[in-house]
């Protein structure tokens, strides 16, 4: 799809009345996720036309691309991976000078491990100063045996423990859907 049909389309699901700068969109939240977004040069594009017609426009990254590309007005939730990943080295550390207040980064967690890193990363570059929210996300079992879960209950006693100034997020979809489901 071009920017111009996702544009279309967008405005059909916000239910948006008129064209230009008067219109409104009952829906005016878009976010910008699935796989990678940075990976499409047209993202650029269509957030900065998004922003113009007033939608408050959120991308959801994996923390592997630079950021700094958006449009400054797109609230930017910005992965970093953890050692347990499988990806631990893929954050674009030059990520951390392009988030701006309103964004949020955002861990997901598997083991103690991983949550140690996740708590030494944040207070070693000051995310709960810079950034809107920091989110920790327990991982799901994998229903198959192929990754270990991470209980919300042991993650937020760690949490509590350390006084972190953090977020559990619960990944709402793992609810809604099979947490091993893809493309949701």
């Amino acid at each position: 799809m071009t920017v111009e049909e996702v544009f279309a389309r967008v405005d059909e699901l916000a239910g948006r009345s008129g064209n230009g700068a008067g219109s409104s969109a009952k829906i005016p939240l878009v976010e910008l996720t699935g796989g990678e977004p940075l990976l499409q040069e047209e993202i650029y594009a269509l957030a900065e036309k998004l922003i113009d017609a007033g939608y408050t426009v959120m991308i959801e990254t994996s923390g592997e691309r630079y950021i700094g590309r958006l449009p400054r007005e797109v609230i930017k939730i910005v992965d970093v991976k953890c050692p347990d990943s499988g990806e631990p080295d893929t954050f674009e550390m030059k990520n951390l000078d392009a988030l701006s207040p309103e964004d949020e980064v955002k861990f997901v967690l598997s083991t103690r491990r991983d949550y140690e890193f996740a708590r030494e990363f944040t207070r070693e570059h000051w995310l709960a100063e810079r950034v809107k929210q920091v989110l920790f996300s327990p991982v799901f079992e994998d229903p198959q045996g192929k990754w270990p879960g991470l209980e919300p209950r042991q993650l937020v006693e760690w949490i509590l423990a350390d006084g972190l100034p953090v977020r559990l997020g619960l990944q709402l979809h793992k609810f809604i859907w099979d947490p091993a489901m893809r493309g949701v």
